[in-house]
């Protein structure tokens, strides 16, 4: 069986309510890797109530461990909101250098473009150009990178929603001939990569001069 393969069985057992040790004997894996898999799956209380002896004090352990983590990084969300928001314009713009010297083409001075499969990361930066460069959206072009079993349309329809952009705006996709359930396992590529664009030499221009003055800052 392959390890994806494992991975789901893990969870779909998971789901059924067993436990640790339970799916370590069905399936031969490892607490340690069990622990990596199932992290977000945890047992109800009345679930844990069920079990007997050496199990449900596992169980109980790890789910007090789980609590005392969400309630740990709930506090440094509500810490970091507080440091980070709202942001001011100038602090818009240098974040929005930030993320394109790291995500950006760098090698076009035609055009700016950047790929990421995070709708968050893609609304962020449509947000700096708009904001900081006065770029109107409908100016935007989008291409995606989807992959063959994947629901092309519905894609594009998910895309069209979160971005809040004319399906217009959209390119024909390009489809990898990969399917995307053998990637998905990993987190991250759930509705493919969008690759946002905009034709303006002048902009490109600008922003990658602006990476230079970066790149020379710390490069002397």
């Amino acid at each position: 069986m392959s390890r994806l393969l494992e991975k789901q069985k893990a969870i779909s057992l998971r789901k059924k309510g067993l436990s640790y040790s339970q799916i370590k004997g069905f399936l031969g894996i490892s607490k340690s890797t069990l622990s990596s898999w199932l992290k977000d799956f945890p047992l109800s209380e009345e679930r844990i109530k069920e079990l007997k002896g050496s199990e449900q004090k596992i169980e109980r352990c790890r789910e007090t461990k789980r609590k005392k983590k969400e309630a740990r990084l709930n506090d440094f969300y509500n810490e970091e909101k507080k440091r980070i928001l709202p942001l001011s314009k100038k602090e818009l713009y240098l974040a929005g250098f930030f993320l394109y010297w790291g995500e950006g083409s760098k090698n076009d001075f035609t055009r700016i473009s950047i790929s990421n499969t995070d709708p968050a990361v893609i609304k962020f930066f449509m947000s700096w150009l708009e904001k900081c460069w006065n770029v109107k959206k409908e100016k935007l072009r989008i291409n995606l990178h989807l992959y063959k079993d994947m629901d092309i349309n519905k894609e594009i329809s998910f895309w069209t929603e979160v971005l809040e952009i004319s399906k217009l705006q959209f390119d024909n996709p390009y489809i990898k001939d990969s399917i995307s359930k053998n990637i998905n396992h990993k987190k991250g590529f759930g509705h493919g990569t969008c690759n946002l664009k905009i034709g303006d030499a002048r902009l490109s221009e600008r922003v990658l001069m602006g990476l230079k003055v970066l790149n020379d800052y710390y490069i002397k």
